[in-house]
């Protein structure tokens, strides 16, 4: 395998589109009353907590791990979400809250999926940040692959840069991590497609080059 086939991936990075710092996404907003239940005695406070635990769950999230993370009553919590899912419908958002199998997650509306289908089909032709481009190619020597192991691999979170990859269609959920119970993640023939590669074992030899990720887990 030749060099020229790693330069295959260049088109995906925009290096001047560098994010200024996924862990400091996660940090803007933080306030001294965080974590403190007696912030959220407002209906509203607790709504915008809800919504914020909403937005970065791996999975569907059931109303008592909701709780517990709010240091809330369960019942209260769960009002609250009944409360949001009818206020996002009577408003019509672009983003619904649905009760699904195992728990609760935002969802896009049916009603605009025409508008999202477009995105992503036009968003194929934006490169992808050099941030991106590391972690899909974690995903792709290690899958399928949670985020926490891509995570360690990378020393960096990557709830940020997966969404990206789920929305370009170059990653796709592949079941949950029966240990961990964490979703685990996968290349999508879009990702082959790409690279102009027939199958993954047309992958460059590189995955001797990424850390042992067990080893990691096990520090």
């Amino acid at each position: 395998m030749t060099d020229d086939r790693i330069v295959d991936l260049t088109p995906f990075v925009d290096l001047d589109a560098e994010p200024a710092g996924e862990a400091a996404a996660l940090g803007n907003g933080a306030s001294g009353a965080a974590g403190d239940p007696d912030a959220l005695a407002d209906d509203a406070e607790l709504a915008a907590a809800l919504e914020a635990l909403l937005l970065v769950v791996d999975a569907p999230t059931e109303d008592e791990v909701l709780a517990q993370a709010l240091d809330q009553p369960v019942a209260r919590v769960r009002e609250a979400l009944h409360r949001l899912q009818e206020r996002y419908t009577a408003e019509r958002r672009g983003i619904d809250l649905r009760h699904v199998g195992a728990g609760w997650r935002f969802y896009t509306r049916d009603a605009y999926a025409s508008y999202v289908e477009r995105m992503l089909l036009d968003g194929q032709r934006a490169r992808l940040t050099r941030a991106a481009l590391e972690t899909l190619a974690v995903v792709a020597y290690r899958q399928p692959v949670t985020r926490a192991r891509v995570a360690a691999v990378r020393g960096v979170n990557c709830d940020g840069v997966l969404r990206t990859l789920l929305t370009r269609g170059l990653v796709q959920e592949a079941g949950v991590d029966e240990a961990t119970q964490g979703t685990l993640f996968r290349t999508t023939e879009l990702f082959l497609e790409r690279l102009g590669l027939s199958s993954l074992e047309d992958l460059p030899p590189l995955a001797p080059l990424l850390p042992d990720v067990d080893a990691i887990d096990e520090m």
